[in-house]
């Protein structure tokens, strides 16, 4: 006989979310970030804690934001784990941006494991005066008139 459990789906997407009974205990899992505007840009920071710099790759294609790294397994012979909780392997992250960013003036930093990436606000985008022109003779209406 087969038992119905409504919770057995959310169960296995949360063990898999918090990584139980899924492949390697070592791939990781995401690439926490934070995003806020500071003026006239946005700024992005990735945490990626022991990364080689040079396997960090931010490109963009087509409106995303793709932000790539590469965290290695030391490869140690003839060692026995006694524990193994530091995660290996690609970490990627997409951002869909917006059409108010202007993606040739992108850049980016690494620092302390840090990924920072500044994204400028488009000119057309930023907050602008509009000037009101006016006929030469200011137009007076009066009310109840039929015209």
């Amino acid at each position: 006989m087969l038992r119905f459990d409504p919770f057995h789906d959310i169960d296995t997407v949360a063990r898999q979310l918090l990584g139980e009974n899924v492949g390697s205990s070592r791939a990781p899992r995401f690439m926490p970030m934070d995003l806020f505007r500071a003026g006239d840009h946005y700024v992005l920071n990735a945490d990626l804690p022991g990364v080689d710099p040079g396997s960090v790759d931010v490109s963009v294609d087509n409106g995303t934001l793709t932000l790539r790294a590469q965290r290695s397994v030391p490869s140690e012979e003839g060692v026995q784990w006694i524990a193994s909780e530091r995660f290996a392997g690609t970490y990627m992250r997409q951002l869909s941006l917006g059409d108010n960013v202007d993606t040739d003036k992108i850049s980016a930093t690494y620092n302390n494991g840090v990924l920072s990436v500044t994204i400028p606000i488009a000119e057309r985008a930023k907050p602008r005066r509009i000037e009101i022109s006016g006929h030469a003779q200011p137009k007076t209406i009066e009310a109840g008139s039929g015209s």
